[in-house]
C-alpha cells in the first residue's frame, strides 16, 4: 500500500520504525494473528527493498495451546511497541511464521 510520510530529524538515533501486524481467518473463521514484523526505515535517497521476518507468539503450555485452539483467542500482542523494541523480547516465546517484503522510495 503507498504510504506517504515526511519526517524531519536532527539525528538518526530512534530513526522511525514500520510495524506489521498481518491478521487473517483460521480455520474456523476467527481473525486471528498471522506474523509480526518490523523494520527500519531508510533515509537515503533511492529505492529500497528489505525481507522482514515474521513471527507469532506461542502460548507457554500445552494447556494454553489447547484451550486458545478451541476458543479462537490466540495470543496477540496488545502494545505495537514491543515488536520495535527489543528490550523485554527474550523472554517471549515466538514461532517464526514466514518473511515480507517490502519496498521503499525514499526522496
Amino acid at each position: 500500500f503507498p504510504i506517504d510520510i515526511t519526517f524531519k530529524s536532527t539525528n538518526p538515533f530512534g530513526w522511525p520504525q514500520i510495524v506489521l501486524s498481518v491478521y487473517g481467518p483460521d480455520f474456523f473463521g476467527h481473525d486471528v494473528v498471522r506474523g509480526y514484523g518490523a523494520v527500519h526505515v531508510p533515509f537515503t535517497p533511492g529505492r529500497h527493498r528489505r525481507t522482514i521476518a515474521m513471527f507469532v507468539p506461542e502460548s507457554s503450555s500445552r494447556l494454553q495451546q489447547f484451550t486458545s485452539w478451541l476458543t479462537g483467542r490466540r495470543p496477540e500482542f496488545t502494545d505495537p511497541k514491543v515488536v520495535a523494541q527489543g528490550e523485554g523480547r527474550e523472554v517471549t516465546r515466538v514461532r517464526s511464521q514466514g518473511f515480507v517484503t517490502i519496498s521503499f522510495n525514499v526522496m
